[in-house]
């Protein structure tokens, strides 16, 4: 084999095998709290990550079933609030103001819902929830395969964090199978927010 040749496959075999090796890691550092509600201790606050929501305002199949979760652990009294984090720094663009008229329609009160606008990725969520909220115990609610991220991010940030996801999703097939793949790489992207301080977005509506 070529020289040349030889040193290209080292370094695809190596850009292949250290994020797996890192998505490993992080899934065994974080598999014990990743529960389902009947497992999960009561905690003062739910971290709703955000998704993708519809141009008329309703929340896509994705988020709506993330925001399910956070109501049944509402409705079971294992959390107090929910805290509703994504992206809504434009105007033409709210994901918390969908999720808040979702899960006020759902039933939980308006006083036991908190908006944050500024979360526009998991880091800010977390980064956020901390120190703009106050937060220092929560349980994380996300797709099951978002979650060991999730609670990295967490970790690394000194929270006490529990995650409980969905899975119901996972009948979309290949989105589902695309965010799970996604989730490899971006735990690159966690190490590089945390380690840099990264300053999380501030709403600029």
């Amino acid at each position: 084999m070529r020289p040349e040749l030889a040193v290209a496959g080292g370094v695809l075999c190596g850009a292949v095998a250290v994020p797996v090796a890192l998505a490993a890691a992080i899934h065994l550092a974080t598999r014990r709290r990743i529960v389902e509600p009947s497992a999960l201790p009561r905690t003062p606050v739910a971290l709703v990550l955000g998704a993708e929501v519809y141009p008329d305002g309703r929340p896509s199949g994705f988020l709506r079933a993330r925001l399910d979760v956070a109501v049944q652990l509402y409705r079971l009294g294992l959390v107090d609030r929910l805290l509703l984090s994504g992206d809504g720094t434009s105007r033409f663009y709210d994901e918390p103001a969908a999720m808040r008229s979702y899960v006020l329609g759902h039933g939980v009160p308006a006083d036991a819902v908190l908006v944050d606008p500024g979360g526009i990725d998991t880091y800010s969520s977390c980064a956020r929830a901390r120190d703009e909220f106050g937060v220092r115990r929560l349980v994380v609610v996300s797709q099951r395969y978002h979650l060991p991220r999730a609670l990295a991010i967490c970790g690394l940030l000194d929270l006490d964090a529990w995650a409980v996801g969905d899975v119901s999703a996972r009948r979309s097939g290949r989105t589902w199978a695309n965010g799970a793949r996604r989730e490899v790489a971006a735990n690159l992207k966690l190490l590089w927010d945390v380690a840099s301080r990264r300053p999380w977005a501030r709403p600029t509506r």
